[in-house]
């Protein structure tokens, strides 16, 4: 017979055993995960904390529209999905970010298609010039599929895309007057690191200069730089404009913004809450872009209240023309995409 003391340690072990079972039983593999129970009976629903890397600060247009997705979420998921969002770069800067995001280490990003390039190349068609005739366009072309298949083809670089946001068109800014594409022939202008702005630069008669965006400022000052370009909001943000005052507007490139999950947790979600999250992105989408233009206007009258000298672009067709070899040196690798760009003007 089995002596009392003994009796009550297998008693023991088995308790610990079953407790350790059945934890294991639970859906609790991702560290930011927990389960609840709605009800006696009722199937539990895992609850999680994402963050989000943001590289614009709290009150920009980019940024906005990060909230309102968040917020979108945890009202389709009764407060179980919640994602908190980081402004500043607090998580890095996007190329950084974005390679955390393909690992899984961080679960939600909104990134330039810039950068994005590097890690899926069908992105590098938006550094393109002037694919796009106007914001009509462009959104025309977004919102149809080919746009949309390229956010699912996503998940070839471990990430699941969500959707597009807006970031306006780039034009040209210069330390002396430019009121026509003949002016910058010659001129020194900084661009971003990749060989579609560097081409775009020797189509127009430039010299192309890569540098640090950070850098920009005092390149400008020092007369390093003759010129750089960016859209309204980076031109006043930068304080640029106190440096090289003469802006051309010719919105040369439109590129947009990705919302986009990690593959890695978007794998983790069940069905319904990949589409409470999708449906979320989509309906943040106006709320950025009308965020956005607030924005854009009132960084553009800042502009023009200090001074700067304004040049409309009426007629881009000689612009067009100019950058045409360069656009058929590059339409192999774009080509599908060019022909639903082409396909997305407005009738």
């Amino acid at each position: 017979m089995m002596s009392k003391k003994r009796l009550t340690g297998v008693l023991a072990a088995v308790l610990i055993t079953s407790a350790m079972l059945a934890g294991c039983s639970s859906d609790n593999s991702d560290t930011n995960a927990n389960t609840e129970a709605s009800g006696a009976g009722e199937e539990q629903k895992p609850t999680y904390t994402f963050r989000l890397a943001e590289s614009h600060p709290a009150d920009y247009p980019t940024t906005l529209g990060d909230k309102k997705f968040a917020e979108l979420v945890s009202q389709k998921t009764d407060g179980r999905i919640k994602i908190e969002v980081f402004p500043s770069a607090q998580l890095g800067e996007e190329k950084a970010v974005i390679e955390q995001v393909q690992l899984g280490a961080i679960e939600f990003t909104r990134v330039s298609t810039g950068p994005l390039a590097e890690f899926n190349q069908a992105f590098g068609v938006f550094s393109l010039p002037y694919i796009f005739d106007n914001e009509e366009h462009e959104w025309n072309f977004l919102n149809g599929p080919e746009a949309q298949k390229m956010l699912e083809d996503l998940s070839d670089s471990k990430f699941m895309g969500l959707a597009y946001y807006d970031s306006g068109a780039r034009s040209f800014y210069t330390r002396k007057p430019v009121t026509s594409m003949d002016d910058l022939k010659g001129m020194k202008i900084r661009v971003i690191q990749n060989k579609v702005n560097i081409d775009l630069m020797s189509a127009l008669g430039a010299s192309a200069t890569p540098m640090p965006y950070g850098d920009v400022f005092n390149a400008l000052q020092t007369g390093v730089i003759d010129g750089a370009e960016n859209n309204w909001p980076s031109y006043f943000t930068s304080k640029h404009y106190e440096q090289a005052k003469h802006i051309i507007v010719d919105g040369h490139q439109r590129v947009p913004e990705v919302l986009m999950v990690s593959q890695v947790t978007w794998d983790k979600l069940s069905d319904a809450d990949k589409q409470a999250i999708k449906e979320a992105a989509v309906e943040s989408i106006p709320y950025q872009r009308e965020q956005w233009k607030k924005f854009e206007k009132d960084a553009e009258d800042q502009v023009r209240a200090a001074g700067v000298t304004v040049t409309e672009v009426g007629d881009l067709a000689p612009w067009q023309e100019a950058v045409k070899p360069m656009i058929e040196k590059y339409r192999a690798d774009y080509k599908d995409v060019l022909a639903a760009i082409e396909n997305a003007k407005t009738k």
